[in-house]
């Protein structure tokens, strides 16, 4: 007599690990392959994850604790045969594109050399021997001798250099351009370059319109959670691409748009909310993490765009011979903006920040090479001041991720950044830090409005 079949209650990760199963995962795998070919039909995924749940527990033999690979090939059958063709096949490239990526990092070759923009890096590298801050060791050396009031002067003095250069640039193709894009990961400091780049290309004599690409989100309730909870806002597909694209090209021939208001209060958008109209020679701004993704501009010319692309990409070594990670740099930095301005908690942004990761490296990482001219926001004194700030925090998550399964990919970044900031001086007097510093925009007391 055959055996009753019973609930599936856990299931088996790639890592190995054991861990309660999640009917929510499945759910939100199938809403974000269907999001991606331009599905926003929630309660559908639910019912093919109910599909998918049933044949894993009628075909699960008993004893058997089912494999994260034997629910996704259930995935791939019953969105196959429910007539989702599309959505199987957005979900069979996310898969592979996923084993792909584990089997380069296997390999110790997460990035290809076209990602890294191997020139501007250095450039980088170059400025940090010049001034004694290849090394945290040697960062160390300096605050001990009380120059940190001049790292923040000398690391300032390059970042605005770079802004000049890229005004420059701008203006000597303004004549053409109607369209100029600051994009780059989270926390890169998109909001103060795009501020300063502002006040130089007015000052230049060029007229500026800018554009709020946050405006064109979709209902919250449209987008996908994990099974936290988590919303997530890092996919360009959180945004409304198709209308973006529209309303540019419309402007750039002169016509009035209405463009929608997003309340993030509410998570609700409001179409056809604000007139906007672009004057001739107006160029229009944007900022935007995903500002070089091509369908947020597919219908406007290459020769009228100027991508700009930013990042902290420090060049310092830390104790253990690595180079400081920049994704590691802009975790903290979120962390500390996210805590000041928007009442998230620090966790939480750790927690959440392998959504972030996932969608950089899926969709802007990528398109680096893309890039009309990239900024490096990396400042070797913010290392100093995130450690007054934040190292207590990661002493303690290190210890409380240890030994969770669930939370693997928030205990290796802790632990990672504990080891780091544990070699660093810390520096408490922030008074050095000027009103205008990027940092500010992070850390509070900047003097532009963010």
């Amino acid at each position: 007599m055959e055996e009753k079949r019973g609930t599936i209650t856990h299931v088996v990760k790639r890592t190995g690990a054991v861990v309660p199963f999640n009917k929510d995962r499945i759910t939100n795998a199938i809403y974000r392959a269907a999001v991606a070919v331009g599905g926003r039909d929630r309660s559908l995924a639910e019912r093919l994850a109910d599909q998918v749940v049933a044949i894993l527990e009628q075909t699960t033999p008993p004893g058997h604790i089912p494999t994260v690979e034997e629910i996704q090939d259930i995935v791939e059958k019953v969105l196959i045969e429910n007539g989702h063709a599309r959505t199987a096949k957005a979900y069979i490239l996310y898969r592979d594109e996923r084993a792909r990526r584990r089997q380069e990092r296997a390999r110790r070759a997460a990035y290809t050399e076209d990602y890294v923009p191997w020139r501007k890096i250095w450039e980088v590298l170059d400025w940090a021997v010049e001034h004694d801050l290849h090394t945290v060791a040697r960062l160390n050396e300096r605050v001990a001798r009380g120059e940190f009031a001049d790292i923040v002067r000398e690391s300032d003095h390059a970042y605005n250099d770079d802004i000049t250069t890229a005004a420059e640039m701008i203006r000597e193709r303004s004549e053409g351009l109607r369209l100029v894009i600051i994009a780059g990961p989270s926390s890169s400091g998109k909001t103060t370059t795009t501020i300063k780049l502002s006040h130089l290309l007015t000052r230049m004599g060029l007229s500026l319109l800018p554009l709020s690409v946050d405006n064109y989100f979709f209902d919250l309730e449209l987008h996908p959670r994990d099974e936290f909870g988590d919303y997530d806002f890092e996919t360009p597909q959180a945004l409304d691409l198709a209308l973006i694209n529209e309303h540019l090209v419309r402007l750039i021939a002169g016509e009035e748009v209405r463009i929608p208001f997003y309340d993030f209060k509410t998570g609700r958008s409001h179409k056809d909310h604000t007139p906007l109209r672009a004057a001739p020679r107006d160029i229009i701004l944007i900022d935007s993490l995903h500002g070089m993704y091509p369908e947020m501009t597919r219908g406007i010319d290459d020769e009228q765009k100027f991508k700009l692309y930013i990042e902290p990409l420090l060049q310092m070594k830390g104790p253990d011979g690595q180079y400081v990670r920049w994704s590691d740099l802009r975790l903290m930095r979120r962390m500390e903006r996210d805590a000041a301005h928007r009442a998230y908690d620090r966790q939480r942004t750790l927690e959440h920040w392998h959504y972030v990761r996932a969608s950089e490296m899926r969709n802007i990482i990528p398109h680096i090479h893309t890039a009309d001219y990239i900024v490096n926001s990396g400042l070797p004194y913010e290392l100093p001041v995130m450690r007054a700030r934040l190292f207590h925090y990661f002493e303690r998550w290190v210890e409380q991720y240890r030994h969770d399964p669930l939370r693997v990919d928030a205990f290796e970044r802790a632990e990672r950044v504990h080891r780091l900031l544990s070699a660093v001086t810390p520096v408490e007097d922030e008074s050095a830090i000027p009103p205008d510093s990027l940092l500010r925009e992070f850390i509070g007391g900047s003097c532009y409005a963010t």
